[in-house]
């Protein structure tokens, strides 16, 4: 019997990595991609194992994720996006979690995420409460996989609190879209969300939860972005034939497995720094074929690049800097 894993690998080496300069060069990911996970399984990762998912545990679900990710960045990082839904709806009110679970599970429905209510600081996006249910008034900066999922789990600030709703990913007249190029997994579709008076049915409320509880939580979700940049190595590797950075793969990949929540803004750093090094030391093997478009070399470089700044927090970034700036 295969396992999540085996079944990740496969399409990231059959699949996924095959047309992954194409697919970097799309406006969208394709769809065929997505639809592939979907039928491997893969969309269930974190749901419940009564409505049909794998309910995998950490350590699992970050080989799957590093699997797919060494096959293509710009597919993981839209499918990535849609197990926090999951498991938002999965301890949701009885309506919403009969309504939404079991399709999210299959992947016939697809769901991304706007967490700009999960910062500290000044609210960018609220929510205020209505007869009816709420009104979103402000700004989603980082949504990704718009033209390609179905809902977004949106949080939003009420007071003190945090409010996730789940909305359908369709233009509206209360919601601008405004596209975001990156150099990198451009082809993930991530637009910024600017709401205007947006209504959202009571149904649709998912979850309320203390914005403090959230901040407190936020350092146990550090691991799993750590994934990403270890799929970008590995295929780097995978690529330069045996080197030094194998032994530093399995070096990095400890040290996140290992780490805590203060140990990890540290390991984080290390994991970047060292796709930055090995797509550079895969570019200089190839050599001048290595810039070329049509070569994996510039877009693993690129990728690595994006993977400097994605999902980090200022204790990532000073640990960054220190490496790169001051070492």
């Amino acid at each position: 019997m295969t396992t999540a894993s085996d079944r990740a690998r496969r399409l990231a080496d059959e699949l996924l990595f095959p047309a992954a300069l194409s697919t970097d060069a799309a406006d969208l990911v394709p769809v065929g991609n997505l639809d592939a996970l979907a039928e491997a399984g893969l969309y269930g990762m974190a749901a419940p194992r009564d409505v049909g998912g794998l309910e995998l545990g950490r350590a699992s679900a970050n080989e799957v994720i590093e699997a797919l990710a060494s096959g293509c960045l710009s597919t993981t990082f839209v499918w990535i996006q849609h197990h926090n839904p999951v498991r938002a709806v999965a301890t949701a009110p009885p309506e919403v979690r009969d309504a939404w679970l079991e399709p999210l599970t299959r992947g016939v429905v697809r769901a991304g995420i706007a967490r700009a209510g999960e910062r500290a600081g000044p609210p960018v996006l609220t929510a205020e409460r209505t007869g009816g249910g709420l009104v979103l008034n402000g700004e989603a900066p980082w949504v990704t996989g718009w033209g390609l999922i179905d809902v977004v789990l949106v949080a939003a600030r009420d007071g003190d609190e945090v409010v996730r709703v789940l909305m359908d990913a369709e233009q509206a007249a209360t919601i601008d879209v405004v596209r975001q190029r990156t150099v990198a997994a451009d082809a993930s579709g991530t637009v910024t969300l600017r709401f205007q008076d947006h209504p959202v049915p009571l149904a649709r409320i998912v979850e309320t939860e203390p914005l403090d509880a959230v901040l407190a939580r936020d350092p146990e979700g550090l691991r799993t972005n750590g994934s990403l940049a270890l799929g970008v190595i590995s295929r780097c590797c995978a690529l330069i034939g045996p080197s030094a950075l194998d032994h530093e793969l399995t070096e990095v990949r400890a040290e996140l497995d290992a780490g805590g929540p203060d140990s990890l803004p540290a390991a984080r750093a290390r994991v970047a720094e060292l796709a930055l090094r090995a797509a550079g030391a895969l570019t200089v093997t190839e050599g001048g074929r290595g810039i070329l478009r049509d070569h994996h070399a510039q877009r693993l470089a690129r990728e690595a690049l994006f993977l400097l700044v994605f999902g980090t927090r200022a204790s990532i970034r000073d640990e960054l800097l220190s490496r790169l700036a001051h070492p």
